[in-house]
């Protein structure tokens, strides 16, 4: 059977379709991966064997370049869905399975590549913001406020749809008209479907079920690596102290340009040593100093285990990483979900929120200061045992069954 997955979005987005890749090729299923053409993206892939049909413009170029002006909006979701469309209806095959995550004009260009080509489709969420429930609310577009007195999560979530239609419906029905489809009255429920998937770990986000959709939760999809450390960076892990850990992954931390001096002088605060991670913030040391070493792209799976505590920007698959580690982190939410994975490592007790998306040489240090405590490090050892490992595994079962 021929599957696509399907996504555009940043390393976050990617790497679990490769964790799910693998083991739906372990079951004999064919599959192909629609995705930006970033060459970080293509290399990770291939190195498990999976083809990369590349989608779109580099997302690295459009996160770290010069912001996309407002009024492109349209025109850039217009291309997006046609984008998806023809990629994905270009390699998914009748009776096959498409399964979409990642910005909604990409999926909803999948989701009509599926219905176009006659492929069963999924929508998938790697967050659990993504998806309406009572116990969150959804996160707020800058250009369509929620209407003023709104607190109920029920009645963020209805007015969530007129949020969605009025950002994507014209464009989507637009290109659905074009290609055959009937178009629809409410994009949202329409793309995410009454069964949506939710690829995220059953104790850091424990979905409840409400009776408005059904919510099949498989488990965080993990991409095991096997990957050495750098010799450089073993050499530095073993001369010391455990350091900490600081990268904000794909975030370019545009507020907070001065990030890295701000982490280090933190990190010595503390009397610790610290590894940069360089990422699409390009965080480099701003002096010389023997207690600090950077790196680039870097298995996380065997770094973790070895620092002292993860600082990051709160993305899905790094909370995920840390808390299997059995890490102490510091959360400095940026963007989307990331505020709800902050307020999880608090909840918890494996780490700290920090207050805010721009930290301070005080804020930052403080909060490290909690996170670094004997009793953080217990609770996250403890939570460490808990965090399932095979949720690609129950995910590609669930797919092909």
């Amino acid at each position: 059977m021929r599957v696509v997955l399907s996504t555009y979005g940043s390393r976050g987005d990617v790497q679990p379709l490769a964790g799910l890749a693998v083991e739906l090729r372990k079951l004999g299923a064919q599959v192909r991966v629609c995705a930006p053409p970033d060459e970080e993206f293509a290399q990770r892939l291939a190195a498990v064997g999976v083809e990369l049909v590349p989608v779109g413009g580099s997302v690295r170029g459009l996160v770290s370049g010069t912001p996309p002006a407002p009024e492109d909006f349209p025109r850039r979701v217009a291309a997006l869905v046609a984008q998806f469309h023809e990629a994905v209806a270009a390699v998914a095959e009748p009776g096959g399975i498409v399964l979409a995550t990642g910005i909604f004009p990409a999926v909803a260009g999948a989701q009509a590549a599926a219905e176009s080509v006659g492929a069963r489709f999924a929508c998938v969420a790697l967050q659990p913001t993504m998806l309406p429930s009572p116990q969150h609310r959804p996160f707020e577009y800058p250009s369509q406020p929620y209407r003023a007195g709104l607190t109920d999560n029920r009645e963020l979530w209805e007015d969530n749809i007129r949020t969605m239609n009025a950002l994507f419906r014209e464009q989507v029905n637009a290109h659905r008209a074009s290609v055959g489809l009937p178009t629809v009255d409410n994009v949202r429920d329409h793309v995410f479907t009454d069964r949506a998937w939710l690829a995220t770990d059953q104790v850091l986000d424990p979905w409840r079920q409400s009776t408005d959709r059904e919510v099949v939760q498989t488990g965080a999809w993990l991409l095991a690596d096997e990957r050495p450390l750098p010799a450089d960076l073993s050499a530095f892990l073993d001369v010391g102290e455990p350091p900490v850990y600081v990268g904000f992954g794909s975030m370019p931390m545009r507020g907070a340009p001065d990030a890295a001096r701000v982490a280090v002088e933190a990190v010595r605060a503390h009397g610790r040593r610290v590894v940069l991670a360089r990422g699409w913030a390009e965080l480099a040391p701003t002096d010389g100093g023997a207690d600090c070493f950077a790196v680039g792209e870097v298995n996380q799976q065997a770094l973790f285990p070895r620092v002292a505590a993860v600082v990051h920007h709160g993305g899905a698959g790094t909370t995920t990483a840390a808390a299997l580690a059995g890490a102490p982190q510091v959360v400095v939410p940026q963007i989307v979900d990331q505020p709800y994975w902050a307020g999880r490592v608090a909840e918890l007790g494996i780490g700290v929120a920090h207050e805010g998306a721009v930290p301070t040489v005080e804020s930052l240090s403080a909060a490290l200061g909690q996170a670094l405590t004997p009793e953080v490090g217990a609770r996250a050892a403890v939570v460490a045992g808990e965090v399932r490992t095979d949720g690609a595994e129950v995910a590609a079962k669930l797919l092909l069954g």
